[in-house]
């Protein structure tokens, strides 16, 4: 952690960050511990997704004093956990402010509070300390736009048709067309209806318009939040130019083929007017050797075309800057976070803060850079406090298991943790229902009120089958056998992972859903996840006498939920996810896409 010139003394002379220095100052935060001044934390590529922690506090706040000067991110951790005056056990009338963090790409394996004694992570474990931990809790996918949209709205991705059914599995561009259906429900929208600010900080990735660039039919502003900062698409490794390319790399390769052929085409009409061996007039020579020129020059330039037009910040409806400078992006979301809660201290609020960590291509301030003992990861997760993992596993649970804790001080029981099956969706009915919402009716929610569980009033889930998707194909279902304390894991499609023997699909930027690529089981594969987490041991007839009783009930499960599925438009097919000129945000007159209309901090 460095010491300057974001930290200060406090009284027991150990340098701290300043915003967790103005919690402690104001009586809401504990000091810290020496060893959590000292952590830091290395890197393992074990596990993915997404973190999901939702604190939830009382609505009379502390107003806070002045504007705190920025500090890094376990800064940022300390004023989000730690604006917790006491908090009323009335639950039914609380109408609480909610905090909800998301963190891209960070798996259960990679925080100490769940079991890891190489990681140093001293926010998140004390979030767990004074808070519910759950241990089973399921992302409805592994990838960005799917598993978002589950989240905010509480239902199987497919069900709003945020899926692909052509490998596309989210969202390839701003200017795509492709988005959250307008006629979707998010949580926001339901509590901005119960008179809550709602706000929307970092990334969206979940489309911006559909017929014009200012449409913003997909913007999180027309999903319920009321306010907006951050990116409306995400970040890639295209963004700094990294090895690992999402889309410059092959546009590169098929512009680079285009010009060959074309100017192969062009040198064969030249020679042959030359020659007298081809009757062609000079026009489509003329022609052919334009069209190689310009793509030439595509080739060449296509690197930063896509910085300028997917790598930008937007402050609700106005683009503030385009290209991000990245070194200043974590200061100014730090700053609006502050911001948008002083402004909203008189609540209620609901404030979404949605991580860019720990997603690659692992944009780190200069300050952690070389800070860590373990390259540019360590240094990510020192600036985030959390850790980076794998991704796009399909059904495994390596690609869908995640982290979830949840903290409201004089409500939920301390160190409480929770084994039953509970999914990304749960959030949508519990804050809704905190919040003096109602459920929709008019459509199958999917998530389940997580209040009794954590509460520790209701001793089961109320999840018996949880479904696994890959893209718009169902890879895998879940069982939790409640009588029996036992939760099954049927795999009826895997893909195939490369190297031969290996965990993940090495050498793809994501494993595929469909195709040659995956292999489909008959008879299923059956895990027991409560003796094998891990999935490492097949169950066969031979080995469980309750094998095909237990395939007979998953597969029931199946039909029954599929019946329950409407045909949708797939927002991440072709026509919805490739780029469209006119749907291109720009700051400037197209294609002259550049500004920088705030001045963020030093």
């Amino acid at each position: 952690m460095p010491s300057k010139p974001f930290t200060r003394k406090n009284e027991s002379g150990w340098s701290v960050p300043a915003f967790q220095l103005l919690i402690q100052e104001a009586g809401w935060f504990p000091q810290p511990r020496q060893e959590e001044v000292r952590s830091g934390g290395l890197c393992d590529f074990s596990q993915t997704q997404y973190v999901a922690a939702c604190e939830v506090v009382k609505r009379q706040q502390e107003e806070l004093y002045g504007t705190p000067s920025l500090s890094w991110l376990a800064g940022m951790l300390s004023v989000l956990l730690g604006l917790v005056p006491s908090a009323s056990s009335n639950i039914s009338t609380s109408r609480p402010n909610i905090l909800l963090l998301m963190a891209d790409d960070l798996g259960i394996g990679d925080i100490g509070c769940y079991g890891n004694t190489t990681m140093r992570t001293p926010n998140i474990d004390r979030l767990a300390e004074d808070g519910v931990k759950l241990t089973q809790h399921i992302s409805a996918a592994s990838l960005c736009t799917p598993s978002r949209a589950a989240f905010l709205t509480g239902r199987y991705p497919v069900r709003s048709g945020m899926v692909s059914s052509i490998g596309y599995r989210v969202l390839q561009w701003t200017g795509a067309s492709g988005g959250l259906p307008t006629n979707e429900t998010t949580f926001a929208k339901i509590l901005k209806e119960k008179g809550y600010a709602t706000g929307l900080i970092g990334k969206w990735h979940l489309g911006l318009n559909c017929e014009s660039a200012s449409d913003h039919c997909h913007h999180p502003l027309h999903h319920g939040f009321d306010h907006f900062y951050g990116m409306p698409f995400s970040l890639m490794g295209d963004c700094a130019h990294w090895e690992l390319s999402e889309k410059r790399v092959n546009l590169e390769q098929k512009l680079n083929f285009l010009f060959q052929v074309l100017a192969s085409v062009a040198l064969t009409l030249v020679a042959g007017k030359l020659t007298h061996l081809i009757p062609v007039s000079w026009t489509p020579v003329i022609w052919s050797a334009l069209w190689a020129v310009l793509l030439l020059a595509g080739s060449y330039f296509v690197g930063a075309l896509i910085v300028h037009a997917d790598c930008l910040l937007m402050r609700n409806h106005t683009i503030t800057e385009q290209p991000m400078r990245f070194q200043k992006t974590t200061p100014l979301i730090l700053q609006e976070v502050a911001s948008f809660l002083k402004r909203s201290k008189h609540g209620p609020f609901l404030l979404f803060v949605s991580f860019l960590h720990v997603h690659i291509p692992l944009i780190t301030m200069k300050n952690f850079v070389g800070k860590s003992l373990h390259g540019l990861y360590g240094d990510n997760v020192e600036e985030m406090d959390w850790m980076v993992g794998g991704k796009g596993m399909g059904g495994w649970e390596g690609g869908i298991r995640v982290p979830g804790i949840f903290r409201w001080p004089g409500v939920l029981p301390a160190g409480r943790v929770v084994g039953e099956p509970t999914s990304l969706m749960d959030v949508f009915p519990t804050v809704v229902q905190l919040a003096g919402g109602e459920v929709p009716q008019d459509r199958v929610i999917d998530g389940q009120d997580l209040l009794p569980l954590l509460l520790g009033t209701a001793q089961h889930s109320d999840h018996e089958f949880l479904m696994h998707y890959c893209e718009g194909f169902l890879h895998a279902a879940r069982w939790h056998q409640r009588d029996k304390g036992t939760t099954w894991k049927v795999h009826f499609v895997t893909p195939v992972f490369q190297p031969e023997g290996a965990g993940a699909c090495y050498g793809r930027k994501v494993c595929p859903c469909f195709g040659e690529k995956v292999l489909h089981h008959d008879p299923p594969l059956l895990f027991d996840l409560s003796r094998d987490p891990s999935e490492t041991h097949v169950l066969t007839p031979a080995s469980e006498p309750v094998f095909y009783q237990v395939m007979e009930r998953v597969q029931r499960a199946v039909r029954e939920h599929q019946r329950t599925l409407s045909p949708v438009p797939l927002q991440l097919d072709r026509l919805g996810n490739i780029w469209r000129p006119w749907l291109q945000p720009c700051c400037g007159p197209f294609p002259l896409c550049w500004c920088l209309r705030e001045d963020g901090p030093q």
